[in-house]
Parts: C-alpha cells; structure tokens; sequence
C-alpha cells in the first residue's frame, strides 16, 4: 500500500510535468510577418494609415524600424510611424519620434514636415491654453507646450522658408504669441486681484515689452496703470494712461471680430499626414 508521503510526490510530480508541458498545450501563435520585406510591411502600414488602423499601422512600422534599421523605407516608417501615433492619441511617442528623426536625419529632404508636425502636436496639446484663453484661470498654468510649439514653427520658417508649410507655421506663431502674451496678462491680473500690485506691475511690463503689437498689450496697459494707481505712483499712472490713450484712442476695449484671434483654429482640426515623394532630393544624397 502506497504511503500518503508517496502519494504526494507522486502528485507533485503529476503537476510539474503538467506545467512544463502546458505550454505545448496551447496553439503556437505564428508572426504573419515574419519573411516578410521592407516594402511588404512598408506596404501594410501605408494602407492601415489610410485606413485609420492606426494601431495596426504602428505596429507594422516599429517592425520595419526594428527589422531594417537603415534605408529609405525605415527613414519614411519614422515620420509616418510619428504621425500615425499622434492620430492614436499618443503625442508623447508622436514628439519623440518627430525629435528622432530631425537629430538623425537633419537634410532629410521631408525633415520640414517632422518641424511642422512636432509643433502641431504641441499645439493642439495645449488647447487648454490656447482654445480657452478667454474663459480659462490661466494664472496657474505653465506654457511649455505653447513655448515648444513656436520654437518647432520658428526652426521652420527659419530654415525652411520655401517649404509647403512655412505660411501655416506663420499664421500659428503670431497665433501663439497672442497666446503667450494673454497669458502673461492673466498672471498680471491674478497678481492685481490679490493686491500684489508690484507683482502685476512688473508683469503688465514684461507683456509690452516681450509681446510688442499685440491684442494683450491694451488690457496690459490697463494693469499697469491701475497697479501704479493702487501703489501710489501718480505720474507713472499718467504717463501710462497717456500712452494708452494715443495707442488706443477709440476705448474701452477692442470690438470683438466676427472670429476672436484665439479661436482661430477648431479642436476638430487635424494634421496632414506626411508626405511620401522624395523628389526634392535624392534619399542617397542625405548627407
């Protein structure tokens, strides 16, 4: 008769062999892609991208990136692979990969749209602050992302002054030095509500100064002379309302357009996808 020791390494050794096996159990789950080329997976995630599939899409070009590192084809899979990311909703590893890019291949003749499309993405990020400039306690909030925007269209208007995007990258950097200097005045009237008047002085100042010819520049006007009022600074407050009155005669305030300046793009705007013709330069001739 087995004794109940016996029974029990018996038992044991039932379940370790189960559990070495158990994998064998189970169908092994075969990589379609496996023997595929460059231009087969390139393939496959050109049309999940024109497809809207986008995790497909993604999948398939870190797998070219992964598999064939060097070339044309690996050089496309990053900015579309970036795009194709940003379209998912994942703008961290969109900006990572338009900042690969641009440090590997910096005469990469489509290295404009990854300037563009890095600064798209920090635009739209930042709706908070630029879609809601208005309605929205601003005083608390950092514009990095507004800042990281403007320096990605400045680099290519800069550089690029003939690309397809540089007129956009324009219009959105005088949209988002609006956006900056709106900003600097909701800090100053943060300051102001609280009775730091020095503070919101000094801020009013630094909107005039670092955002020139700007709509902020009236409502800065105002905080200043009415810091320099609550301080006690009579001739300060009328010099600032002297200039105030000669650099906006009509008013109060500017009549509102039919379309404010903050809301002069839509939250349902949407990038265009990178573009896939290399005829301004041979891709041999990177370097």
């Amino acid at each position: 008769m087995m004794s109940k020791l016996s029974r029990y390494s018996l038992v044991l050794l039932i379940l370790m062999a189960a559990t070495l096996t158990g994998c064998n159990l189970l169908p092994e789950v075969k990589d379609e892609t496996a023997n595929w080329t460059a231009e087969q997976l390139y393939k496959d995630a050109h049309e999940s991208l024109l497809a809207a599939s986008y995790t497909r899409a993604i999948k398939s070009y870190d797998t070219l990136e992964s598999r064939f590192p060097y070339g044309r084809l690996a050089q496309q899979a990053i900015l579309e692979g970036a795009y194709a990311n940003y379209r998912q909703g994942e703008a961290t590893t969109a900006l990572a990969a338009c900042e690969r890019f641009i440090r590997t291949y910096p005469n990469h003749p489509n290295v404009d749209y990854a300037y563009y499309l890095k600064g798209l993405i920090n635009f739209r990020e930042d709706q908070g602050l630029l879609g809601y400039v208005v309605e929205t306690d601003l005083s608390e909030r950092d514009p990095k992302m507004t800042k990281e925007a403007y320096g990605a269209f400045r680099e290519l208007v800069t550089r690029f002054p003939d690309s397809r995007y540089a007129e956009d990258s324009a219009e959105r950097m005088r949209y988002l030095t609006n956006a900056l200097a709106g900003y600097e005045v909701h800090v100053a009237r943060y300051y102001y509500n609280r009775g730091a008047y020095v503070a919101a002085a000094n801020r009013a100042q630094a909107t005039l100064i670092n955002y020139p010819k700007t709509p902020a520049n009236r409502d800065a006007l105002v905080l200043l002379a009415d810091s320099y009022d609550k301080l006690g600074m009579a001739q300060l407050r009328d010099d600032t309302r002297r200039v105030m009155k000669e650099t906006f005669p009509d008013a109060k305030y500017v009549v509102a357009t039919q379309k404010p300046w903050w809301k002069f793009w839509g939250k349902d705007e949407v990038a265009p996808p990178p573009p896939t013709d290399d005829t301004a330069k041979p891709w041999w001739k990177f370097w």
